[in-house]
């Protein structure tokens, strides 16, 4: 696709002959005969390269070229000069232009600097494109839920991205606290640096304090090369300390020196190493009932909380399930090069009425295993039904709310019980449950499973 030059000029006959130029070197050319028009044009089209002249009617084109280049980075800006005004040219490039053409220059110095100024221009582009990939990626746009609760969680996260805080993210295993960890950081201005993650509960002690802050060679047993650690990794960005709360209480006053004074000693090493890094710390423990037990520093507790975003359970924010779970879904069906899914409606109520004790992770898994399940009829959507999500939420997807479970609501699931045992046998069923065939498929009737089995 040919890049695309706007032209910014108020003398109609310089501005087509440059503008005719321009398109015999494949360019798409856009004209603007003043500032205020040059300005909606960016405003609807996407422009590699402005090449304005600097006497414009309505504004200095110089003035003009900082307007742009602030408004729209990616975009390139040549300032086109009348003889005798280099200077301004060369004033425009200290305000952000790319470079200035003198009006008479000929084509062989207007074509290679205008190729020039387009080939950094589509770079630009290129990298605004790979950042809004990632960003959609793993930015707050991948976070789904619009119930209060979350919403809540994502509006503290964004403010406290912007920043350099130490966060604290708590809550329910299964919540989603390395995707807002991962968010935070890709919000912040430390996006350009490393993100690494490490879970302190994974690993043995010395095996975590190699991980975390490297060691030197010969410091133990099997340690034949220097090693750099996690901290050292992450130098301008972000490190993710997930199940804090595990961390052995040496290593926590190693983790605190590295907040206070931003520098740590690598295993086996008596000289310091300075690192610039942001900590992001999440626990599904309460860190301040295990301080005040000597399970975990006080102090470090207090430097880690400066900012504590608590996530919610799922079960708190059963408005998000139907999302959650069609994302979900999508995902999964792309992955085994199924077509488009459908969530039955009895399926989606049965999702917003379990109690998914292990929240989001819990949900995911059996979305995954509901779309493994499924069968595809034809060319057509596949649908998730409620005989593909795991027996025990079949069963017993009301059992946690006790008002439900009515005397009808359990004579069905024991029904229900009965039939899978006989393979849908009726007659079978029948004697086992002491009632006649009449009667059991009256009940059948009523509670909608007239063609169970």
């Amino acid at each position: 696709m040919a890049a695309t030059i706007l032209l910014i000029d108020d003398e109609a006959r310089l501005r087509q002959l440059l503008a005719r130029i321009l398109q015999l070197e494949g360019y798409a050319v856009l004209e603007a005969e003043n500032a205020r028009a040059g300005l909606k044009v960016l405003e609807h089209e996407e422009v590699q390269l402005v090449i304005s002249d600097v006497k414009l009617p309505d504004k200095n084109g110089i003035e003009l070229s900082t307007q742009i280049k602030e408004l729209y980075p990616a975009t390139e800006v040549i300032v086109l000069t009348a003889y005798g005004t280099i200077s301004d040219g060369v004033k425009a490039i200290k305000n952000g232009a790319f470079d200035y053409i003198t009006k008479g220059d000929d084509n062989d110095r207007i074509i290679p600097l205008v190729s020039r100024a387009v080939e950094k221009a589509n770079l630009q582009f290129r990298i605004k494109q790979l950042e809004q990939q990632v960003s959609q990626r793993y930015g707050f746009e991948r976070i789904i839920g619009r119930s209060r609760p979350i919403q809540q969680a994502i509006e503290l996260a964004r403010k406290v991205a912007v920043t350099d805080t130490t966060v604290l993210l708590t809550g329910e295993t299964g919540t989603g606290k390395e995707v807002f960890a991962q968010a935070i950081h890709q919000a912040s201005p430390r996006r350009v640096g490393p993100f690494v993650a490490i879970n302190c509960g994974a690993l043995g002690k010395d095996i975590l304090e190699s991980e975390l802050f490297g060691h030197r060679s010969g410091a133990f047993t099997g340690a034949n090369r220097d090693q750099k650690g996690l901290f050292a990794e992450a130098n301008k960005g972000t490190i993710f300390l997930d199940e804090i709360g595990e961390m052995p209480l040496d290593l926590q006053a190693k983790l605190l020196r590295v907040l206070e004074t931003h520098e740590f000693l690598r295993v086996g090493d008596t000289k310091p190493t300075k690192t610039d890094v942001r900590v992001i710390a999440a626990t599904n423990r309460g860190l301040e009932v295990e301080a005040n037990a000597g399970r975990f520093r006080l102090d470090l507790y207090y430097r880690l909380s400066v900012f504590q975003i608590e996530l919610p359970p799922l079960r708190e924010r059963r408005d998000d399930v139907a999302d959650l779970a069609g994302q979900f879904a999508r995902q999964e069906a792309a992955k085994i090069g199924k077509r488009d899914v459908r969530l039955h409606s009895t399926f989606v109520q049965k999702l917003q009425s379990h109690g998914w004790k292990g929240n989001i992770r819990e949900l995911k898994n059996v979305i995954e295993r509901a779309v493994i399940l499924a069968d595809s009829p034809g060319q057509g959507p596949i649908e998730l039904t409620p005989d593909l999500l795991p027996y025990e939420m079949q069963e017993t997807s009301l059992s946690s709310d006790p008002a439900a479970l009515d005397l009808a609501t359990v004579e069905q699931q024991h029904i229900r019980r009965v039939l899978r045992q006989t393979n849908g046998n009726k007659t079978e069923t029948a004697r086992l449950l002491g009632i006649g065939l009449t009667t059991l498929y009256r009940k059948l009737q009523e509670a909608g499973l007239g063609d169970f089995g």
